[in-house]
């Protein structure tokens, strides 16, 4: 290769690392959720752009509940489906890492993330759904640094608030008034399983759907719920129900506090 060509290759790749360094390496200061509460985040800014791109109304449907306010039925089933580690470890869960890095290589595509809870916040406050290897490093750094600084109940209780839910959805309480009518502290078991198990893919997945594969999804979370000791031996749910009995609130959503 001519030394000129050489330099330039040698100047581009330099430029590239030091972009992707700079990237990676420019950090938010998490401290300032620890008593704040988010009014936007990366998520509900993209899905506004996205919307304004398409032509379309753009209406976001977000409101703020401590964990007083939401059900710990929807509290318990959103850990079991999401990250059922999530008492347990720093913000990473490495073995989920590897089987995702595992489950990538073999179908030479991003076909499993792996992410925590804690994981998720990081990505829906600060950076965007890309399938990007830099993007998925940023995502774990921040994840340590809301480990640290945050703590786990406030963790849960912003991912519960900011949760993508659905078109327009964010939170537990905006979920819960569309879908059902009510606030989320009133949410019961088998409302709340139906809320977590469309959370992988709010836009695709329906809350009542009798879809084979959501039904068992909803099955397997009540039956997780029911080991971990969150689901008490006199809360009576039929397992084999198909689908959930659940009625599905057809009213405009209700102003919240």
């Amino acid at each position: 290769m001519p030394t000129t060509l050489r330099n330039i290759f040698i100047a581009l790749v330099s430029s590239a690392v030091l972009c992707s360094l700079a990237y990676v390496l420019w950090l938010p200061d998490v401290r300032l959720y620890a008593r704040q509460n988010p009014k936007e985040t990366a998520y509900t800014l993209l899905r506004a752009k996205q919307a304004r791109k398409a032509g379309k109304k753009f209406t976001k449907q977000m409101y703020w509940v401590g964990m007083d306010g939401i059900s710990e039925h929807l509290q318990h089933a959103v850990v079991i489906a999401e990250d059922d580690t999530f008492y347990r470890h720093n913000g990473i869960d490495w073995a989920q890492f590897r089987i995702a890095v595992g489950t990538n290589l073999r179908e030479k595509r991003f076909a499993y993330g792996g992410s925590t809870i804690t994981q998720q916040l990081a990505r829906n406050l600060y950076l965007s759904p890309s399938k990007n290897p830099l993007r998925k490093i940023k995502e774990m750094i921040i994840a340590r640094l809301l480990e640290k600084r945050l703590g786990k109940r406030r963790i849960l209780e912003l991912y519960l608030n900011v949760a993508e839910w659905g078109k327009g959805i964010f939170g537990a309480e905006a979920a819960s008034r569309a879908y059902f009518g009510k606030p989320a502290s009133e949410i019961n078991p088998e409302e709340a399983v139906a809320l977590a198990s469309i959370m992988p893919s709010p836009a695709r997945w329906k809350v009542n759907s009798t879809s084979s594969g959501l039904i068992r999804r909803r099955d397997n979370i009540l039956a997780r719920m029911r080991a971990s000791g969150y689901l008490p031996d006199e809360v009576e749910i039929r397992l084999d129900e198909t689908p959930l009995d659940l009625t599905i609130s057809t009213a405009p959503l209700m102003s919240a506090h």
